[in-house]
């Protein structure tokens, strides 16, 4: 009866990926969704490398979430860990597996904090109501710079616009450890519990919160299992769960800890990404050389891999770029 009912889900799905094919057909952005679940877990699977957890969490996650008739909230995730180690690349892959047209579906929104959410030292102004004021001046690196003196309102604004075009709505964070707390303040409805039974059958959102903090709490839960010949595949998720939440809490300018975001356990999943071996790095390196078409032996991925920077100094068993630098060291074998 499962396979039966999810067979017929699968095809329905495939039917609307072909009607609207033709053209936009459908406003209320139905025909915009994809969710592709087969294919998210087959990519994640095959090209995430080293993060059983993150795979294992995000699949299961999305998958009840996007099946689920009725979800009484918004699916919020909150990946934590160094940078290189794939936050932004699994979220890029939710995107473009949920979405017909991925990033750039007018379903999805991405935003980092420090480019769309600028002047925190200003963020007080951005509380003022737009009835109050309308445009705030200040004077940053030299130069005038414009300041909208509700970002709050305004991004609460971009939020419901999202919703309302969208059966289901992708909201990314990146750098979301920098947002401040007012701005956390003002996506908090969007992510709490639905007010009413029937809000939950006409939309549906999904948040992913990207940030670094929490990283080293991972890094040494991965080395603590190293050394003591344990394999990373025994690191249990609840205890980095544990961890990045009391992390979370601690730091005094952290967006995390002055709003109520945790308090009202807001988070579903908090997802941790562990810090990436050499066979990790090789196998990226690998990945590289495949996406452009480029023939490699095993001996220029040793050398890829010793190319980057390992830590810590007695061990040297992390990379401490994790994959983001892998695409530039491949150049250094063109031609």
């Amino acid at each position: 009866g499962w396979s039966l009912a999810l067979a017929r889900r699968d095809y329905l799905e495939i039917l609307r990926a072909w009607y609207c094919s033709f053209g936009r057909y459908c406003e209320s952005g139905d025909c915009r969704v994809v969710n592709n679940i087969t294919g998210l877990e087959l990519d994640l699977t095959g090209q995430l490398h080293g993060q059983h957890l993150a795979s294992e969490v995000v699949i299961r996650a999305v998958r009840g979430f996007v099946q689920s008739p009725r979800p009484d909230k918004a699916l919020v995730l909150s990946f934590h860990g160094w940078s290189g180690t794939g936050k932004n690349f699994v979220a890029r892959m939710v995107a473009s597996h949920l979405y017909r047209d991925g990033l750039r579906s007018e379903c999805v929104r991405t935003f980092v904090s420090l480019f769309h959410f600028p002047h925190r030292k200003f963020v007080d102004s951005y509380k003022v109501s737009g009835a109050a004021g309308g445009m705030v001046w200040a004077r940053h690196l030299g130069r005038l710079t414009l300041l909208p003196a509700a970002l709050q309102v305004q991004l609460a604004k971009q939020l419901s616009e999202t919703t309302q075009l969208c059966r289901q709505s992708l909201f990314i964070f990146d750098e979301a450890e920098k947002l401040h707390s007012g701005l956390l303040d003002a996506i908090k409805p969007f992510m709490a519990r639905y007010d009413n039974e029937g809000q939950a059958g006409n939309w549906r959102s999904i948040f992913l919160f990207l940030s670094s903090i929490g990283g080293n709490s991972i890094n040494e839960a991965a080395l603590d299992f190293w050394r003591a010949g344990r394999p990373r595949e025994e690191i249990p998720l609840e205890l980095l769960e544990q961890q990045l939440r009391q992390e979370l809490l601690q730091p005094a300018d952290s967006g995390y800890a002055r709003s109520h975001f945790l308090e009202e356990n807001l988070v579903d999943f908090f997802v941790p990404f562990l810090p990436l071996e050499r066979r990790h790095v090789r196998l990226c390196a690998r990945d590289a050389f495949l996406a452009r078409g480029l023939p490699y032996t095993e001996a220029a991925l040793d050398e890829v891999a010793e190319m980057m920077v390992f830590v810590p100094e007695e061990e040297k068993l992390f990379s401490a770029q994790g994959c983001k630098a892998v695409s530039q060291r491949i150049s250094y074998f063109l031609p």
